[in-house]
C-alpha cells in the first residue's frame, strides 16, 4: 500500500505540472478541445446516417448504438488524458535520449514513461463525452441504471487493454529505434475497436476479444449496459487485464535488455 500511495502522489504531482504547463498556451488548450469536438461529430454523424437506411447494425438498434458511442468517447477521453501524449511521443523520447533520463530516476521506468505527462486539454473531451453518454442512456427505454456499476470494472479493463497494446507497439522503438510503420498498424487495429464487435464475422470477433483485445475497450462495457449479463466474458476481461499488465512488464524488461542508450 505504501508503494501504491507513493506512485499515486507522484502521478498527482506530474498531473498538476502538466496542467500548469498546458495553461501557458490557452489558445492551444481550447483549439485541441474544438478539434476533438469535430471528431466526435464525425463519429456520431457516421452512425446517424447509417441508421437512416437500416434499423439495426450488428445486434444493436439506433438508441443502443448511441450508448456504445458514449462508451467509446468516455474511454477514448480517459486514454487521451492519462496516456496518449506519453505513448505518442515514445519514439521521440528514445531518439532524443529522454529515455536515458527516465531510466536514471528512482522510480519504475515503465510507470514514468507511460504517465509522465498528462494531456489536460482532454478533460474538456471527457466532459463532452460524459454528456453524450448520459444523453444516450436517457434515450434508452427502461434502462437499468444499476448496470452502470459494471463500468467501474469494465472501463478500467478496457483502458488496460488499450494501454497494453499501445505500449507494446510503442516500446518497439527501444529495440528498432524507428518503428513508425508499427505505429500505423496500431491505429488500424484501434479503429476496429471503435466499432461494435457484433458487426464482425465470428473469427474476427473472437480475435478482437482475445489475441488483439480491442473489443474489450468499448464493446464489452457496452454489452454490460445493453445485453443480459455475460459473467464469463466479464471474468475473462478481468483475467485478461492481469495477463496484459504482466505481459507488457515482461516485454518492457526484454526491450530494455536490447537498449544501448541514445548516446552509444
Amino acid at each position: 500500500m505504501a508503494v501504491l500511495k507513493k506512485y499515486w502522489l507522484l502521478y498527482i504531482s506530474m498531473f498538476r505540472a502538466s496542467f500548469i504547463a498546458d495553461l501557458e498556451y490557452r489558445v492551444n488548450f481550447l483549439t485541441r478541445i474544438v478539434t476533438d469536438i469535430f471528431w466526435y461529430i464525425a463519429q456520431i454523424m457516421t452512425f446517424e446516417v447509417l441508421f437512416m437506411h437500416t434499423p439495426m447494425i450488428g445486434a444493436w438498434n439506433h438508441a443502443q448504438m448511441r450508448v456504445f458511442l458514449g462508451v467509446v468517447f468516455v474511454v477514448d477521453a480517459l486514454y487521451m488524458i492519462i496516456l496518449s501524449e506519453n505513448l505518442d511521443q515514445f519514439s521521440e523520447k528514445v531518439r532524443k535520449g529522454d529515455l536515458d533520463l527516465l531510466l536514471a530516476k528512482p522510480a519504475n521506468s515503465q510507470f514514468m514513461i507511460s504517465l509522465q505527462k498528462a494531456s489536460t486539454p482532454a478533460i474538456g473531451n471527457l466532459v463532452i463525452a460524459s454528456a453524450w453518454f448520459i444523453y444516450a442512456m436517457i434515450q434508452m427505454p427502461d434502462f437499468q441504471w444499476l448496470r452502470l456499476f459494471w463500468l467501474i470494472i469494465l472501463i478500467p479493463c478496457g483502458l488496460i487493454a488499450l494501454y497494453s497494446m499501445r505500449f507494446a507497439m510503442a516500446a518497439t522503438a527501444v529495440i528498432f529505434a524507428r518503428s513508425e510503420n508499427l505505429q500505423f498498424i496500431w491505429y488500424q487495429i484501434y479503429r476496429l475497436g471503435m466499432r461494435p464487435d457484433s458487426i464482425y464475422v465470428p473469427w474476427l470477433k473472437w480475435t478482437l476479444l482475445t489475441a488483439l483485445p480491442v473489443g474489450v475497450i468499448a464493446s464489452l462495457p457496452a454489452k454490460a449496459l445493453l445485453e443480459p449479463a455475460s459473467y464469463g466474458l466479464f471474468i475473462w476481461a478481468i483475467m485478461l487485464s492481469a495477463i496484459l499488465i504482466y505481459g507488457t512488464n515482461k516485454f518492457w524488461k526484454f526491450a530494455l535488455k536490447n537498449y544501448s542508450s541514445a548516446s552509444s
